[in-house]
């Protein structure tokens, strides 16, 4: 099959490009390079849009919640990531966590069989001459980052993103931990809690910081860790109630053996549709294996984990976007090259799907002679885009998930507990203007 596009990436934003523009009726060549022979550090199967870390969208909470109101748009615009993670979804309180594997063979069973994508594993190592998207992640292939880093001319920036160990569900010991979410949100308990106290805790955090971790190659010494994703005994290094308030945070869940908070939680979060796996939540580590085991099994209600995934480290990379790319994606010097997901510097599963959504649809109204005016920026997609293609230096450019800081603020003196749900008002009234009119169509 002839096609009218290349799409190089079958990950999130790839997939959701290539659904945008076979349902507009082009013809998609996509290109992936799982499944051809080749591997990358951090994937473990070759199917479309697998998620390598966690496996949640993270809130579903299209009231008060940046991501998600970013979740409500990509489905008003009949995104296919967001139809095959309401399909797949598994428990998780507030949050839009899936089975990974059923989601992920979703998402590739729907490309591979509809009539306008032809689905080809092969490793792409050029730049496509004609229209394209490369969509080819944080882990771009040595020859493909080459070609990039020739035709902008500029160095790519990249950070460490880390991988968080999962748990068999029948080795959690149920006699210590129990079944809750925080403040009880959501209609059932959709977290295991693994309390700690003050020694237990202390103890835990010495460890962590005289661990051992893997080490690092000379290549990798002065590349930052991205603040969303930080290793947590990187977090440990920063202070001895560090992780008390981030991913072992103790509020709002009542243990109830004492009625009260405990110093500390461990959270897990179901993995899969069975329920037989569940991810440690915060827990992206670059300990040795042998170190994670041997210290996660510390943690009361862990004495007998059995782990099907230990965590794990791989380097991203990403492109000085808003150096780069002009408003609709494309490359300022070779406009017929778009794009999308984490290789633009966003961060997190959905905004990556989201630039993958956006990029498609702008190279569709291209390919019709068209011009797409982009999202205006008080909805989620605009300001995700406007954070991409218009931060305010590339030089000081960091990866970043959707949130409402990227939003323009809203005007006035407005009450603290009214403004987010002021911010997404005004952001579906924004979308609904902008779906109204004739360049978006």
């Amino acid at each position: 099959m002839t096609h009218d596009i290349h799409i190089v990436g079958g990950g999130l934003a790839g997939s959701e490009a290539a659904w945008q523009l076979a349902e507009a009726g082009f013809k998609v060549r996509l290109s992936e390079m799982r499944g051809s022979g080749e591997k990358t550090p951090a994937h473990q199967t070759d199917g479309l849009a697998e998620l390598v870390c966690s496996n949640s969208f993270r809130s579903d909470d299209a009231e008060a919640n940046a991501v998600g109101l970013l979740h409500q748009e990509m489905r008003t615009l009949g995104s296919l990531i967001l139809t095959q993670a309401d399909r797949h979804r598994v428990p998780a309180g507030s949050a839009l966590a899936v089975d990974r594997d059923g989601y992920s063979q979703g998402v590739t069973d729907t490309l591979a069989n509809h009539p306008n994508v032809t689905l080809v594993r092969e490793r792409v190592d050029a730049l496509p001459e004609g229209p394209a998207i490369l969509a080819t992640g944080p882990l771009t292939a040595p020859a493909l980052a080459d070609a990039i880093g020739g035709a902008t001319g500029a160095e790519a920036l990249a950070f460490f993103d880390a991988l968080a160990p999962i748990v068999y569900r029948d080795s959690i010991d149920m006699e210590v931990a129990w079944f809750a979410s925080r403040w009880d949100k959501g209609e059932t308990k959709d977290y295991i809690n693994c309390p700690l106290t003050k020694d237990e805790y202390l103890a835990f955090h010495a460890a962590l910081l005289d661990g051992e971790k893997t080490p690092f190659k000379d290549w990798e010494k002065d590349t930052p860790y991205f603040e969303g994703c930080m290793p947590i005994e990187v977090m440990a290094e920063r202070g001895v109630d560090t992780l008390r308030y981030g991913p072992m945070k103790p509020v709002g869940l009542d243990d109830p053996r004492t009625g009260r908070w405990p110093y500390a939680v461990v959270q897990l979060r179901q993995d899969n549709a069975q329920g037989s796996l569940w991810n440690i939540v915060g827990f992206q580590t670059k300990l040795k294996h042998s170190e994670q085991v041997r210290l996660f099994r510390t943690i009361p209600g862990l004495q007998n984990a059995e782990f099907a995934r230990l965590g794990g480290l791989h380097r991203n990379t990403f492109i000085k976007s808003p150096e780069l790319l002009d408003p609709t994606l494309r490359l300022k010097n070779r406009p017929n090259l778009r794009f999308a997901g984490q290789i633009t510097g966003c961060e997190g599963y959905i905004e990556s799907a989201a630039v993958g959504l956006l990029a498609g649809r702008f190279a569709a109204a291209e390919l019709r002679g068209q011009t797409l005016t982009p999202p205006p920026p008080e909805t989620a997609l605009g300001a995700l885009l406007g954070h991409i293609t218009g931060a305010a230096t590339a030089e000081t450019y960091q990866p970043m998930n959707v949130n409402f800081g990227l939003f323009p603020p809203i005007p006035g003196r407005t009450k603290k507990a009214d403004r987010k749900r002021m911010y997404t008002d005004r952001g579906r009234a924004a979308l609904a203007t902008w779906l109204s009119s004739p360049q978006s169509a």
